[in-house]
Order: C-alpha cells, then sequence, then structure tokens
C-alpha cells in the first residue's frame, strides 16, 4: 500500500536531523498510522530495525530487554540475532508494540543517557497502560509526539488535491474563497466525515475504493477495536467497555450523563472505562470551563464533560447513518441533530494541537441556575479567550456566544458552519471544513 503523506513527517525529519535528540515516544490509538509514519522515516537511515513486542517471533528481543538494561549491550545483542548493524547515526530502531515489554519502555532513558546519537522510536497503540505503571519511567530523558487519524488537511493531500489546499490555506474570514472553491470543498469535507481519517479507509478511497468498500473497512476496525477491550484491564470487563463506549457515541454533543451509560454499572465503574477508553486513544474529552481568565485549565469542572469518539467514520458506522442522505441533501443538521458537526471540529481542534502535548478541549456553559446557555468550544488565542460555536447548516441563532462575550468581556468569537468565510459583527466566520485552521489562523 503506497505510504500517505501525513503532517507527523515534517515533526519526524526535524528530530532526525537535530542536533541533540532524545528517545521519541509514538502516542496514538490502534490503526491510526504510526508504524507506516515510522517506517518511511526509516527509509532515510542506512538501516532499519523494527522489532514487534505483540509478534512471537520477536520474544527473543523481549528477552534481551529483560535482561539488560544497558543500551550498549542491548543493541550488541539485537544486532546479532536480527544480522542488522545498530549503529548511532545510521540506524533507526524502532520499537513498536511497546506496551508490551515494560523492560523496553524503561530502557528509553539509559539510551538517552548512554546512546544519544542512536535513533530510536517506541510506539504502542495501548501505551498508555503501560506508562502508568512505571510513572517516572523516564520524565526529561523522552520526547512524546501524539498522533491521530487524518485530518481533512491531510485527506486533501491523499486526494491529491494540493492546489485546493493551497486556496483554503491562503484564505481566512477577510479573505474568503470563490463559491466554486467554496463548493468543492465542501463536497470533499462531506464526504471526508462519512469515511473518516483512518489511514486505512483514506487509502482505499484515494485509490478509487468505494463508499461500500470505505464501509467495509471500517466494520472491520470498529470489531478491532472491540476486540481490544479484553486487553485493556482485567477487572473492566469487556462488555461494560462496549457499553460505555456505545454510551459516548449516543451522547456526543451533550454534557455526558453516567447515569445513562451503563445498566449494570455505578458512576465509579463508568468513569473507570471512560478512563481507559481515553487513555487508549479512542474517546477525547471536553472539559467544562468557567473561562473567566487564563489558562482555560484553571477553571475546570471536570463533573461536566462532553466525550466524543476519536473518528467521524467510526462514529457513523456505529449508529448506521445513512451516508446517501449527507451526500446527496448536504445537510448535516439532519443527520444526527448535528452532533456529527460539533465532533468534526472537537476532533480536528485536537489534530490541529501542539502534537508534543496530550490534546485539551474546553467549552463553557453559563453555571447560572434555569440558564441553558452553551458554547460549543472555547479556546485560547494570544491572551483573549475565544468562544466557538459550531452550527450544522447555514443558519442558526447564535444568543450564547453574544451572552458568553459579553459577559467575559472579549472581543470576538468565532462561527463554524457551511458557510464561506466571512465575519459580521464581532464574529469570524469559518466553513467546517476549516475547522483545523481555527487555532493557527487564531494564534
Amino acid at each position: 500500500m503506497e505510504y500517505l503523506k501525513r503532517n507527523i513527517d515534517l515533526a519526524f525529519s526535524e528530530w532526525k536531523n537535530a542536533a541533540t535528540r532524545k528517545p521519541l515516544l509514538l502516542r496514538g490509538a490502534r490503526q491510526v498510522g504510526k508504524s507506516s509514519a515510522v517506517r518511511e522515516l526509516g527509509k532515510q537511515f542506512e538501516y532499519f530495525l523494527e522489532i514487534n513486542f505483540e509478534n512471537k517471533d520477536h520474544a527473543g528481543a523481549k528477552k534481551i530487554f529483560e535482561r539488560h538494561s544497558d543500551p550498549r549491550l542491548i543493541c550488541d545483542e539485537l544486532s546479532a540475532l536480527y544480522e542488522q548493524p545498530v549503529i548511532a547515526g545510521k540506524t533507526l530502531l524502532f520499537l513498536d508494540e511497546v506496551q508490551s515489554c515494560v523492560d523496553a519502555v524503561s530502557s528509553l532513558r539509559y539510551f538517552y543517557e548512554q546512546m544519544p546519537a542512536l535513533h530510536v522510536i517506541a510506539a504502542g497503540s495501548l501505551l498508555e497502560f503501560a506508562l502508568v505503571k512505571i510513572p517516572s519511567y523516564a520524565v526529561g530523558r523522552v520526547r512524546s509526539i501524539y498522533m491521530y487519524p487524518f485530518s481533512f488537511e491531510e485527506f486533501l493531500q491523499a486526494m491529491g488535491r494540493n492546489m485546493l489546499l493551497e486556496k483554503l490555506n491562503a484564505a481566512n474570514p477577510q479573505n474568503p474563497l470563490s463559491e466554486a472553491i467554496h463548493n468543492q470543498l465542501k463536497e470533499l469535507f462531506l464526504r471526508f466525515i462519512v469515511i473518516g481519517g483512518m489511514p486505512e479507509v483514506v487509502s482505499k478511497y484515494a485509490s478509487g475504493g468505494s463508499l461500500l468498500d470505505c464501509r467495509n473497512i471500517l466494520d472491520e476496525l470498529t470489531e478491532t477495536f472491540y476486540n481490544d477491550f479484553a486487553k485493556y484491564k482485567q477487572r473492566v470487563p469487556a462488555t461494560r467497555l462496549e457499553e460505555v463506549f456505545s454510551a459516548v457515541i449516543a451522547q456526543t454533543g451533550q454534557k455526558f450523563t453516567y447515569s445513562k451509560a451503563a445498566t449494570s454499572a455505578n458512576q465509579v465503574q463508568v468513569k473507570e472505562s471512560i478512563e481507559l477508553l481515553r487513555m487508549a486513544g479512542l474517546v477525547y474529552s471536553a472539559t467544562h470551563t468557567s473561562a473567566n481568565g487564563l489558562p482555560l485549565a484553571a477553571e475546570t469542572n471536570k463533573r461536566y464533560q462532553k466525550l466524543m469518539i476519536f473518528d467521524t467514520g467510526i462514529y457513523q458506522r456505529f449508529l448506521r447513518l445513512d451516508p446517501t442522505a449527507l451526500l446527496l441533501d448536504e445537510k448535516i443538521e439532519q443527520i444526527n441533530k448535528g452532533a456529527l458537526a460539533e465532533m468534526f471540529v472537537g476532533t480536528e481542534l485536537v489534530k490541529s494541537q501542539n502534537n508534543r502535548l496530550p490534546a485539551e478541549l474546553y467549552y463553557w456553559q453559563r453555571e447560572k441556575g434555569g440558564s441553558t446557555a452553551e458554547v460549543d468550544y472555547v479556546i485560547q488565542h494570544g491572551q483573549e479567550i475565544v468562544p466557538v460555536e459550531v452550527k450544522a447548516g447555514t443558519k442558526g441563532a447564535m444568543q450564547s456566544m453574544f451572552l458568553f462575550l459579553a459577559e467575559k468581556q472579549q472581543n470576538y468569537g468565532i462561527r463554524c458552519s457551511l458557510e464561506n468565510f466571512g465575519e459580521f459583527q464581532n464574529i469570524k466566520i469559518y466553513p467546517l471544513y476549516a475547522a483545523g485552521k481555527i487555532l493557527s489562523d487564531n494564534n
């Protein structure tokens, strides 16, 4: 399968060519393209050694890491075992599914201290579970980088629509697109939210596959995630994780209610299930913030969270939504009451954040009794707090946005909709397909 360029490729190249570097810990959900991206980077090295700790054929490597902490001894034995040179500056050592070998995770600090010139990348789809076992595994000695499914920008690249992408990148509320370009991007956007950003699905579609082909792959991927639930934690039954995962999907676009999440579990058990799903990268959370000042995280209330799963393709397949209704009518507001649009913007905001830090999302809800005012997302722009309202169509009231701006004495807000770029009053308009530009344009 041909490799499709990812935004993370640039971060990899910068890391590779840096005068000094730390071992890289690549974090993200299963099947988001971590291994493929590292293998592509491996082509820039004279030697590339990949070890997968879930592969029984690599059991010998696991024993080497269990036996040694000295990276020189580890490299010497790995070189002999795989008949592949492990040479600083010439070899990329890739430790995949490293959560299955906690000793390999622990060894990363020694690679930094004793063999800093060797390029080492460790990755794993359930990596967070291993890290909690060794909370101080390599603080300051390992660099984390987070990877997600394809963004809409990456999807345009995969589809060979680079000129269209250039037009999108150059546009802003003061410089809108032509209606012809806007309509092309809107059509591609509608297709993207149907198929989602999972690399296998995007690759199939970009190479001429049908929507039916994509749907079949999404069904297979969903089954894979369900099968993984059994690996998460012995004391949380897979059936409960499935139930909570289903509840997250059902409650997308609204404050998550624990009592509706699982029929046979208490609130503590539901919270634990959500945390496991979040650690696995399958669920993102937007946390309530009072938004009275910066940083936004300083005034959060974690009792109030909106949850969403990590991919729109998986979401719409789970709900068995009719993609033809979306593609033919171009009306997201008719599909699950706009939750899909809000979820898309949230996932794009996650993907566009600094990939060296865990992504954070915030929303605002008026805390006075009897008020139903709510702003879908709140972001930081310099020293300003900016509300982001998502509209599934081209119309919609903005009472909550104006209330927020008045109460918080902020200068402007952002409206995300199916409209073209534009401005009115103190509101900047971003098309839904441009949600990934919001943070970069407003920083």
